[in-house]
């Protein structure tokens, strides 16, 4: 029985209120206090001043598009209901802020935001002899942001961070950044995997709904993504793998599982590097990636090189087998088709001839030629283009198949090239 007489001696009262167990000056103050009534509420709207400390910026994803970060955000504004003589201001318990009115922000894109509590939930609460009241709140947010990934990874995001008024319009609240573009800070001195802050700035709007219009303070930051990781990650080795189907080009013909097994090597290796470098992406985009261009360019280089020995090879066999047929009926080939070129040649020559001297019907039939030629007339046309077509095909034979290794040799390393100054060029600095 004497132990419990000092503890109930130590315990409130239950009957006891809130407002009993306040320093006096408090007491004073929240004494016929209605926190559900704006400040100003017959005057016109409280004016509600913000500004913001970036503590950190943990992730920004480009699968879901949006980024966390934890801010301390602070508000002011003045209550000519918490007036009080002194000169000091009264730094309050953040639990107490459920007994003042404080304005009904929040954040309009967040996705999940929630308020740190350990050991006691972040909040400060702070009033001055005045009437002005200093809000401070430790929050982390994942807000949306839309991103254009045209040109990643040489790319740049504008992300933003809205703050609005939830239920009172702009004839009851008005937001102001309490010192413009120093309003946020913290940005400075953040360093990022991936990015890097280029700049950030403030704006004051207004957010249109149907029920209304409401204030709405917008933050404003512009981040480009460090290429460092992705030319060691990605584009290095995309480059040697090029490089490495380009041996194949000084590995003799005969050796074909030499050339098959560095092509097919290549071929697939290259396919698992264009698949690892898009899990970090959107499954479902409807534009085309910078390191897409890329990698398709690589790809393309890669299953050329693999295609060209197979030319090169088809025209070794068929130059082999070319050799084994007798000679006479080659040249019986040749012969015939200069003779319908030559026919055709003489043809179109007649024709013009009548058509600019023209004669008697009689004398041109005696003339040999020219009744031999209106057998012609007719088919001047498709004469001339066999001609072209044979022309054409003259010019894709190749006499000597061992010549195609030293054309790709020159070729494919100079496309390469070329290809590679305009595709840095464009993304770089247009």
């Amino acid at each position: 029985l004497t132990f419990f007489i000092p503890f109930r001696s130590m315990q409130i009262p239950e009957a006891e209120g809130k407002g009993e167990i306040l320093p006096p000056t408090i007491q004073k103050i929240i004494k016929g206090y209605n926190k559900y009534l704006r400040p100003f509420f017959d005057n016109g709207p409280v004016s509600v001043g913000m500004s913001l400390d970036i503590a950190s910026i943990d992730t920004i994803s480009e699968i879901n598009m949006d980024y966390t970060a934890t801010i301390f955000l602070r508000q002011r504004w003045t209550d000519e209901r918490l007036c009080f003589d002194g000169n000091k201001s009264l730094s309050l318990d953040g639990r107490l802020v459920e007994m003042l009115w404080v304005p009904d922000t929040f954040i309009v894109d967040s996705k999940k935001s929630f308020l740190h509590d350990i050991t006691v939930e972040n909040r400060l609460i702070r009033i001055y002899p005045n009437g002005t009241v200093l809000y401070a709140l430790r929050i982390t947010t994942t807000v949306a942001c839309s991103m254009d990934l045209t040109k990643y990874p040489m790319d740049k995001q504008t992300c933003t961070l809205q703050l609005e008024s939830w239920g009172y319009n702009i004839n009851d609240v008005m937001f102001y950044w309490t010192r413009g573009n120093d309003s946020v800070r913290g940005l400075d001195t953040l360093r990022l995997a991936q990015y890097t802050v280029e700049d950030h700035f403030t704006s004051v709007s207004e957010a249109v709904y149907e029920t209304g219009h409401y204030p709405k303070l917008v933050f404003h930051f512009e981040l480009k993504r460090n290429i460092l990781y992705f030319i060691l990650e990605t584009y290095v080795p995309s480059i040697l793998l090029v490089v490495l189907s380009w041996v194949s080009f000084w590995i003799s013909q005969s050796s074909v599982p030499a050339r098959i097994c560095i092509g097919v090597t290549t071929v697939l290796t290259m396919t698992t590097l264009m698949m690892g470098a898009r899990t970090s992406l959107p499954n479902a985009n409807c534009f085309i990636k910078a390191i897409d261009v890329y990698l398709g360019i690589c790809f393309s280089f890669i299953f050329g090189a693999l295609l060209e020995y197979a030319v090169a090879h088809f025209c070794t066999l068929h130059r082999l087998s070319s050799k084994e047929l007798p000679k006479i009926f080659i040249l019986a080939f040749r012969f015939k088709i200069l003779t319908y070129l030559q026919e055709a040649s003489l043809c179109l020559e007649l024709k013009l001839q009548l058509m600019s001297n023209p004669v008697s019907s009689e004398s041109v039939r005696e003339n040999p030629l020219t009744s031999k030629g209106e057998d012609f007339i007719g088919c001047s046309s498709p004469m001339s283009v066999m001609k072209i077509l044979f022309c054409i095909f003259d010019c894709f034979h190749v006499k000597n198949p061992y010549h195609i290794d030293n054309y790709a040799r020159f070729s494919f390393p100079l496309s390469f090239i070329i290809i590679n100054v305009f595709y840095w060029v464009y993304y770089l600095y247009f």
